[in-house]
């Protein structure tokens, strides 16, 4: 659990700094270019959910991140019989991710966005703005997705 929180804590702690800066330097009707064309720093406030959709529903998201805490916090003190590397980082990750947007959400009404990727591609011409939280919450399903394919496989080694 230690280890966890040494994950969390710091990725909570950037997320938090890096929406301070932000909203302190990047007005909402601007853009900060960071690599011309390519990547932009902006400030963007999100009331909904990935790529805005859901738009208007923050105390939604408020009961929805207060119940993913907690079910995150219960399976994370609950002992497992053996450490699972994959399951941990996942749950850090979410957990980090959830603590970031879900601070945001009580804090100022909406969830800031704030990296702006134009990959120039059809579907991604920009890619909608996200944050460090974001990132954690995409990141932690990935490796949970892992962590399950690894959990079938040993499954099906042992029949």
């Amino acid at each position: 659990m230690k280890w966890i929180l040494s994950l969390s804590l710091p990725l909570y702690a950037l997320d938090q700094i890096t929406k301070y800066w932000i909203l302190r330097h990047v007005d909402p009707d601007s853009n900060l270019p960071i690599i011309s064309r390519w990547f932009y720093l902006v400030n963007v406030p999100n009331t909904g959910a990935a790529f805005g959709s859901f738009k208007n529903n923050n105390a939604f998201f408020i009961v929805l991140s207060l119940i993913a805490m907690v079910a995150v916090l219960s399976i994370l003190l609950h002992k497992q019989g053996h450490p699972d590397a994959w399951r941990d980082l996942s749950l850090a990750l979410l957990l980090a991710g959830v603590m970031g947007n879900l601070t945001d959400r009580l804090v100022h009404g909406h969830v800031t966005d704030f990296l702006l990727f134009n990959l120039h591609i059809r579907f991604a011409n920009p890619w909608p703005a996200f944050n460090v939280a974001d990132s954690c919450i995409c990141i932690a399903v990935i490796f949970f997705i892992i962590h399950t394919l690894r959990q079938k496989t040993a499954v099906h080694d042992r029949r």
